[in-house]
């Protein structure tokens, strides 16, 4: 039994060409994640849009201010109001919007009609999941039922326009997303087993000289799970180093980068990679285990 240990030493079980296998796997891992990373971003971009849907509130020219401290008050409690949202609520008085129309037209309209017909608004940002046309039609039948509401304003087609584009792309991503990763996954495996088909010998005669199944496996898996980390991390290498570059010269990018989703996407791919490279390692050494001599030619 000694002379069978000091031959698979000497045959270094398990061993088959790396740098081809690292680099086949790393190149398969880093499309996921440019990939994955697109998703990341497009989530970011639809979060940022979704953050400027607002609705307009007018209220009425009889109030005082008291009155218009109570209904802010009143609208800072809704519950359609993001929680972690800056400034979900923001005042607008009369003035200010004379002011911003005057210097967006350069026509002062006060000039002719001799006093500001615009009434004091509030803007209030809705809650990404209370932004389909059933919720936003009962927020805005709850605010008109107010005391001191005017009108209740915001441009409906507009919103079932963003929503129904960013479903249909989010549903494209995920879909093309869902069939990358399975053509990475038959590549990883087609890779290890091509690399494995040298040493379908070597297993063979470890199994007639009476090696136990989980003896001649465990090189190989540990070897694979090895592979399949260091390609992880190669592809996490490179995966940040385009997010870098792409971020300098787009410097808009930062705006929708989210750095903690983008780690756990890394983090993914060291897990993805060794995963995969293991089960395939296993399913293809389990497969020469079982063939006959003949087939092994």
């Amino acid at each position: 039994m000694a002379e069978v240990k000091y031959s698979t030493r000497k045959k270094k079980l398990g061993s088959y060409p790396s740098i081809s296998v690292v680099a086949s796997i790393t190149l398969a891992l880093f499309a996921i994640g440019v990939f994955g990373a697109l998703v990341i971003y497009s989530k970011e971009l639809e979060k940022a849009v979704k953050e400027t849907i607002k609705i307009q509130v007018y209220l009425k020219t009889s109030l005082t201010d008291e009155d218009r401290s109570k209904i802010e008050k009143e609208f800072t409690s809704k519950y359609f109001l993001p929680k972690k949202a800056k400034d979900p609520v923001q005042y607008v008085s009369k003035e200010a919007a004379a002011q911003q129309f005057i210097k967006e037209t350069g026509e002062d309209f006060k000039k002719f009609l001799g006093e500001n017909p615009l009434h004091d608004a509030y803007l209030l940002r809705i809650s990404e999941s209370y932004q389909s046309k059933q919720s936003l039609a009962k927020i805005k039948s709850e605010i008109e039922k107010m005391p001191g509401i005017f009108q209740v304003y915001y441009v409906e087609n507009v919103i079932e326009s963003i929503n129904h584009n960013i479903t249909q792309i989010g549903l494209a991503l995920m879909s093309l997303v869902a069939i990358l990763l399975l053509i990475v996954v038959l590549l990883i495996n087609n890779t290890l087993r091509l690399a494995l088909f040298s040493q379908r010998f070597l297993i063979r005669s470890m199994q007639l000289v009476g090696a136990k199944r989980w003896f001649i496996q465990g090189p190989f898996l540990w070897r694979a799970s090895m592979h399949g980390l260091l390609s992880g991390v190669l592809a996490s290498i490179f995966l940040a180093g385009l997010l870098s570059f792409a971020t300098k010269r787009i410097i808009e990018l930062k705006l929708i980068q989210n750095n903690d989703r983008l780690l756990l996407l890394m983090a993914s791919l060291l897990i993805l990679g060794a995963l995969v490279a293991v089960i395939s390692s296993y399913r293809a050494v389990n497969k020469y285990l079982k063939l006959s001599l003949d087939e092994l030619y």
